[in-house]
């Protein structure tokens, strides 16, 4: 007879209590995600939308709407799939495909729009980093056009395609419209649908969200004078950066450099700065930028403070980098009409809003920290993970932080280090934006910064490169 050594033949069993929905509810969740999304809210909106199910079904309205949730949180993966990672730790059979499907359609996209614009908001306290300029929470304002729908007669007849280099686009794209609190990249409200209306048109459907207590960041797509108008009737301040060819009148100088005028019948102060940086490398780079502010007291709200927090806005990038690339993955929506595209898209941000409180959540347990030190990616790995094994459901123990703040909090990004994007071209996808040996990197370490005020107040350089004068996301 063989012999065996006691290490080799050991056992150990582990036994894990998983605590869930009762009965046909069980699959219904969204791992530790559920606290943000308690079973009490999502009932809520069903009922408010008038969709929940008429009589108790093996699949009920409350499972549809997790499952949808969760198609975004595993987008590489089909409906078995996805009932497979939300069913992995429970004895549940999977329904065929077509009852997901008829699931989904039973729900409609009107509850995911009433959850996401539930979650949708401001989610930092005023003394977090970086949230606050003064008294106001800084915010901002971006579209997108990155987000691809499969390519269906149904989908084309609502989107269209977009115009490129030798014919059209491949995909119809979604414009996504969004208002962005920039210390925490959380939603603050989205508006999306045809790319056929220009960026303005979209974020008009958003202004009824701006008050006093905000100061907004916006490109130069938006310094329309009609447009400035209407956000400044809603109280808030703006920090809006101005097309070469703009000519307000100068009204007033002002010590510092800055003048008075108006745009659209609003007062304004308008910075004119040179930006110049000085790379590790040596390599120099330098742009004109043109500003023009709300905030007309020059003492209390320095140029050079104003020309700094502009950069800001470009959090808003980071934040549509982490909803296409992180949690979609950069990968096709799934659906193939419109009703359906609308109902995957209100998931989407719901969920991303979600991760969102709950990275910000985490970070203000350990006061001082700065949000843009959160790892987004660890926060989708780390809640993938809780779905999969179905842990922290339903926990009798409050915990801001929870697993998923504990993880992010172990793996934080250092502090930001300055750098600057000396690309050519907008995407930092295209071809031509890969590194090509003996020419400059795409993101360089900068040694030094210099503003200068410029008091001729003459337009803005248009050098390509030069427009791309910002600072790098990352650590």
């Amino acid at each position: 007879m063989r012999s065996q050594s006691a290490i080799g033949s050991a056992v150990t069993t582990i036994t894990t209590t998983i605590t869930v929905a009762a009965g046909v509810f069980a699959p219904g969740h969204l791992g530790e995600l559920t606290q943000i999304v308690p079973f009490e809210l999502a009932d809520g909106v069903l009922a408010e939308t008038g969709a929940v199910q008429r009589r108790l079904r093996l699949l009920p309205s409350r499972v549809g709407l997790y499952f949808v949730l969760a198609m975004g949180l595993f987008p590489a993966t089909g409906y078995r799939g996805v009932w497979a990672k939300l069913t992995a730790g429970l004895d549940v059979s999977c329904p065929d495909v077509k009852a997901l499907r008829d699931l989904r359609r039973r729900i409609g996209a009107a509850p995911l729009k009433a959850l996401f614009e539930l979650l949708a908001g401001p989610v930092a306290w005023p003394r977090t980093p970086g949230v606050m300029f003064g008294r106001y929470r800084t915010v901002a304002f971006d579209g997108c056009r990155s987000v691809k729908a499969p390519d269906t007669p149904r989908n084309r007849g609502w989107l269209g395609k977009l115009n490129a280099s030798l014919g059209e686009t491949g995909y119809p794209v979604i414009q996504l419209m969004t208002l962005v609190e920039t210390g925490t990249r959380a939603l603050t409200g989205a508006v999306f649908g045809s790319p056929a209306d220009g960026e303005i048109t979209w974020a008009r459907k958003l202004l009824g969200l701006l008050d006093e207590s905000m100061l907004v960041l916006m490109d130069r797509g938006f310094d329309a004078g009609e447009f400035l108008r209407e956000v400044a009737a809603t109280k808030a301040h703006f920090l809006v950066r101005l097309t070469s060819t703009r000519r307000p009148p100068l009204l007033k100088h002002l010590p510092d450099g800055t003048v008075l005028s108006v745009i659209g019948g609003v007062n304004v102060r308008i910075i004119t700065a040179e930006v110049t940086v000085t790379c590790a490398d040596g390599t120099r780079y330098s742009g004109s930028y043109r500003l023009a502010t709300t905030l007309l007291d020059h003492r209390a709200y320095p140029a050079a403070a104003l020309i700094r927090l502009y950069h800001e806005r470009w959090e808003h990038e980071i934040a549509y980098l982490a909803l296409r690339h992180t949690l979609l993955q950069g990968r096709v929506l799934r659906s193939h009409d419109p009703a359906g595209l609308e109902q995957e898209m209100w998931a989407l941000l719901a969920l991303y809003q979600a991760l969102r409180i709950a990275i910000t959540d985490a970070v203000q347990t350990v006061p001082g920290t700065d949000p843009d030190r959160a790892s987004y990616q660890i926060a989708v790995q780390t809640a993938t993970d809780l779905v999969t094994t179905a842990r922290n459901i339903i926990t009798q123990t409050p915990d801001l932080a929870g697993d998923i703040g504990r993880a992010v909090l172990a793996n934080l990004h250092g502090p930001r280090r300055p750098r600057v994007c000396a690309r050519k071209v907008k995407s930092p996808l295209s071809r031509w934006a890969k590194h090509t040996p003996g020419k400059p990197r795409t993101c360089l370490r900068v040694t030094r910064l210099t503003t200068t005020i410029n008091r001729d107040h003459r337009q803005e350089s248009t050098t390509r490169h030069r427009r791309c004068l910002t600072p790098a996301p990352g650590p």
